[in-house]
């Protein structure tokens, strides 16, 4: 099987807890928390774990909170590579009203990266030998770091021949295409923001992926629609899938664990289509599952026999 590396920027600690009623002024008594650890590369990693692989998680991590971290992803026993930084790892906090069943979603901006911690990346990036077949680029940047750090690094990764899959937004995204990495995975608002217009169909969304092929930002791309389902646009290919139908209890991890569905599958040998299907399989397996937690392997193999 091929290897895998993630990467992780910004992680986070994801506190998550639930109360009865929202109000603002109110003194709001809160159910016990749960902790757990999250960041975009992070949860991929947790959610290859999750549906029977392994892979190595890259994460930047500092202060009383990237402790912390350090051991809940200990406690997971995950294969880890933490560099350390000087300023604290941020803490998200994530509350669920229960009359509503509606979720309230506080991310933090994240820690400064020095020069020195910047340079220290990529110090360990050389050090991976072997370097990862695949390699994995998602979640944010903190604030004051170069948009640039995502293109540096899939351009290294490229330059060892791995397959670079990102996951990111925003201006990060607008700059690492111009590397022509493997695969992409916008969902629709940021594909739109991305083609810097308004997609009104089906037959717009593909012939702008189409496109972003033809101009060689990138060979593959996935499209999220939420609900909808999902587009794979690959070489003069485009296909669109619906998953299954399930019961929808928190949207938090969905798309985390499409990119690990996805990956994983590639690295089991599978086509960009199974591997498509298998990572539309297990966010629609996330979606079931409440709070921040992500898939399960039960409920993704079940929902990949379905759509097959």
């Amino acid at each position: 099987m091929n290897t895998i590396a993630t990467f992780t920027l910004n992680p986070t600690i994801d506190k998550s807890s639930s109360v009865d009623h929202v109000k603002a002024e109110d003194k709001l008594y809160c159910d016990p928390p749960i902790f757990e650890p999250g960041g975009g590369g992070i949860n991929v990693s947790r959610a290859i774990k999750k549906l029977g692989g392994s892979s190595l998680l890259l994460y930047t991590s500092g202060g009383f909170t990237g402790k912390k971290l350090d051991k809940l992803l200990a406690e997971e026993n995950l294969n880890k590579k933490a560099i350390k930084i000087e300023a604290e790892s941020r803490e998200n906090l994530i509350i669920s009203e229960k009359a509503s069943n509606l979720q309230y979603r506080f991310g933090m901006p994240g820690p400064k990266i020095t020069e020195q911690e910047y340079d220290k990346i990529f110090k360990i990036m050389t050090e991976l030998d072997p370097f990862p077949d695949y390699f994995v680029i998602s979640g944010s940047i903190p604030q004051g770091v170069s948009t640039d750090i995502y293109t540096e690094m899939a351009a290294f990764a490229k330059k060892r021949k791995a397959k670079v899959i990102v996951d990111v937004s925003g201006s990060p995204l607008k700059a690492v295409i111009k590397e022509s990495v493997y695969l992409i995975k916008p969902n629709l608002g940021e594909f739109q923001d991305l083609v810097g217009r308004e997609l009104k169909d089906e037959d717009q969304i593909k012939e702008a992926a189409l496109n972003f092929i033809k101009d060689k930002c990138c060979q593959a791309i996935v499209i999220s629609i939420g609900a909808g389902g999902a587009l794979l646009v690959h070489g003069e290919q485009a296909e669109f899938k619906r998953p299954p139908t399930v019961p929808i209890k928190s949207k938090v991890g969905a798309g985390d664990s499409m990119v690990a569905g996805i990956v994983l599958s590639l690295a089991r040998g599978e086509s960009l289509e199974n591997s498509f299907h298998y990572g539309l399989a297990a966010g629609s397996a996330a979606v079931m599952t409440s709070g921040t937690e992500l898939c399960t392997k039960e409920d993704t193999d079940r929902l990949y026999q379905k759509m097959k």
